[in-house]
Order: structure tokens, then C-alpha cells, then sequence
């Protein structure tokens, strides 16, 4: 019985009258089965996007080849693609310090399957979720951080990235504010959780300045990490009503569910390549 395989391509370009016939053009006359598509043009940034699934039934050419048709297209469309086997899963490293409930969440999704990953290594200044880790097989590093080895711990954490190959940072409740540098080394390749409905309340603790404004939709955000704190390219936020009642302490905890749920979303949407960066913004292919 002759095996499937499924494919993904995202790619964007510059707009311009039929860059998406040209490119499914292409998928056609190398026999490309196309099981899934969506696009999405920015009237303001003039930009295509889009994003197709296919298999490989009644490919004409080797994966090889068709990637060469790809690179042929690519230059006059000045297009920027990204093609993968859909079940090469990318590696995941996730960055954590005390708060285990993002972790846990990712974990448990990961592990039932919900979540198209690899986890190969956590990292941490605290050694807390060390033995909730390590039950799960996965390397634990722990690292300690101080003003005075900032700069070395994380040459630390970018050795962890290169010699795991890993695709994504994952910033799962880990506090601490990385360098501009390590932010521009991992750029588009780092998702940091937030505890608040971003642009509102950057920072430290806050739910204490939500609760102190009084507001009425209590949220968490998903975002890409920049060099600007809290202010990279927004991708999941999650919101549940409140009111007066609340207390600062019932705000974090119904917060800790909305960060899970907002960082799990937003990892899944990422390694199935329906993320794309557009500026200080993301479209994201459904």
C-alpha cells in the first residue's frame, strides 16, 4: 500500500494580479492534491498571503523537484515560503520559572497528541517543575540568572536552542526580561504568554493594575517576542467578564486559565505554519 504524505506551504509576497493563480498553477502541473487552502491580501501593506495543504497521491515530480519549481517562482514573485512534511513536527524548547500551569498545559497536550510538536528540552532559573519534567522524559536545564551572569546564562539558553535544533522558544510564565540581543538572535522564533488583554497593562503584576482600573474583561495574550517589552506581533488572546466582586487573588487564578489556553492555542496555530508576520501584526491562516 503506498503511503500518503501530506504537505505543508505557507508563503507570502508582495501583491500583484494573479500570484495566486501562478503559484497554484504550479501545484497542478506537478500534481499536487490540494486538501486545504486559505489566503488573506492586506490592502494596506499590499501583501498576499496564503497558505495550502496538499499530498503527495499524484505528485508527478520528487519533493526535490518541486521544491526547485518552488525556488523558480520565487524570485520573480519575490515570494518567501516555508514547506514542510506536515508530520515533521517542529522542536519545541520551553522556558519556565516557577508557575507550572502554562507548562502543565502544553505538556498534557502534547503528550495526548492535541498539540503537533516536539518538546525536547525545558529550561529554567528556578529548579521547581525539575521532577514534573523529567516524569516526562524531557531534558530539564536549570539555569540560575543574576544581573552579573545574565549575559553567560543566556548563551546558555541560546546553546539549548542550537544543539536541540529547535524551531520555537516558548516563554511559558518564565520571568525574566531577555536581552535585545537574544531577543534579535530568535526573532519571529520566540512566543512569550502575557497576563493581561495586551496593549493594556504591560509589565509587572499586571492583574494589581487591572484591579486597580476596575475593569470588566480580564484576558491574556500570545505574542511573539520582541526587543520591546510586551509589544511584539500579537497572536491568540483570550477574555472572560468580570466584575466589582473580584479580588486580585480570583483575577490571577481565573487568569491562569486564560494564559494556558491563549500560549496552547498559539503554539498549535505556529507548528502548523498558520502564523504569518505582517510588521508589527500577524495574519493568521485558518
Amino acid at each position: 500500500m503506498t503511503t500518503i504524505n501530506q504537505y505543508i506551504l505557507t508563503w507570502q509576497c508582495p501583491d500583484t494580479s494573479g500570484v495566486l493563480a501562478t503559484v497554484s498553477q504550479s501545484l497542478f502541473e506537478h500534481g499536487a492534491f490540494i486538501t486545504e487552502t486559505s489566503q488573506y491580501s492586506d490592502p494596506y501593506t499590499e501583501t498576499f498571503f496564503s497558505r495550502i495543504a496538499f499530498d503527495d497521491r499524484n505528485l508527478n515530480v520528487s519533493i526535490e523537484e518541486f521544491t526547485y519549481a518552488l525556488e523558480l517562482l520565487s524570485d520573480p514573485l519575490n515570494i518567501d515560503y516555508q514547506l514542510r512534511k506536515q508530520d515533521d513536527f517542529p522542536n519545541i524548547v520551553i522556558a519556565v520559572s516557577k508557575d507550572d500551569h502554562c507548562l502543565v498545559s502544553l505538556l498534557t497536550k502534547w503528550k495526548s497528541g492535541v498539540l503537533p510538536i516536539n518538546i525536547v528540552a525545558v529550561l529554567s532559573n528556578h529548579p521547581d517543575c525539575q521532577a514534573l519534567v523529567e516524569w516526562h522524559n524531557i531534558p530539564y536545564h536549570y539555569l540560575p540568572v543574576t544581573k552579573e551572569t545574565k549575559q553567560s546564562q543566556e548563551a546558555q539558553i541560546l546553546s539549548i536552542i542550537k544543539e536541540n535544533d529547535a524551531d520555537l522558544l516558548v516563554l511559558a510564565r518564565y520571568m525574566q526580561i531577555l536581552s535585545n540581543d537574544l531577543c534579535r538572535e530568535i526573532s519571529g522564533k520566540a512566543i512569550n504568554i502575557h497576563h493581561s488583554f495586551l496593549p493594556s497593562f504591560k509589565g509587572a503584576k499586571p492583574y494589581h493594575q487591572a484591579h486597580a482600573r476596575g475593569i470588566k474583561v480580564i484576558g491574556a495574550t500570545a505574542h511573539y517576542v520582541t526587543a520591546d517589552l510586551d509589544e511584539g506581533p500579537i497572536i491568540v488572546q483570550e477574555v472572560k467578564p468580570i466584575n466589582h466582586t473580584y479580588t486580585i487573588e480570583d483575577m490571577v487564578h481565573l487568569g491562569h486559565d486564560l494564559e494556558a489556553t491563549a500560549l496552547c492555542h498559539a503554539v498549535k496555530k505556529h507548528a502548523e505554519q498558520r502564523v504569518c508576520l505582517n510588521g508589527d501584526k500577524t495574519v493568521i491562516l485558518a
